[in-house]
């Protein structure tokens, strides 16, 4: 799959997979008890990230639900981040933007780089070092 002008690598290729964790409570704003658009985003991302190194995750919460739906983009060695302001929408510009993610060598992705849709979406940022912590 090509997602605007870089490519995201297949699955069981060299490069290692992008996750992208998906919180499904989140409501962006609406009452306790309607249906969390969040949910929609994850079904979305599941949709598009079909035969791409990209692997969905849902979680619960990510105690940022002032912000919107929001979801944690991670790769090893690379700069992870917290997304926010988020909808399935924006499920397409989210796979432009996790393919130049790829690409990158650090995981930064200048905003210049990024649809813009996205502009508003980073709400934070950890370093590679916590995947690897947290993997031995």
């Amino acid at each position: 799959m090509t997602t605007g002008d870089v490519p995201l690598p297949p699955p069981g290729s060299d490069t290692p997979a992008i996750h992208i964790h998906v919180c499904v409570t989140c409501l962006r704003g609406l009452p306790v008890g309607a249906p969390p658009p969040g949910r929609d985003l994850h079904e979305a991302m599941r949709e598009r990230a079909q035969g791409t190194s990209v692997v969905v995750h849902e979680v619960r919460c990510l105690a940022a639900c002032d912000r919107g739906c929001t979801a944690v983009v991670a790769m090893p060695g690379k700069w992870g981040w917290l997304l926010g302001h988020l909808g399935p929408e924006k499920a397409d510009d989210l796979m432009t933007y996790l393919a130049a993610y790829a690409a990158s060598r650090s995981g930064s992705v200048m905003p210049s780089r990024r649809p813009a849709s996205l502009s508003d979406m980073v709400l934070g940022r950890f370093p590679a070092s916590l995947l690897t912590e947290q993997s031995s």
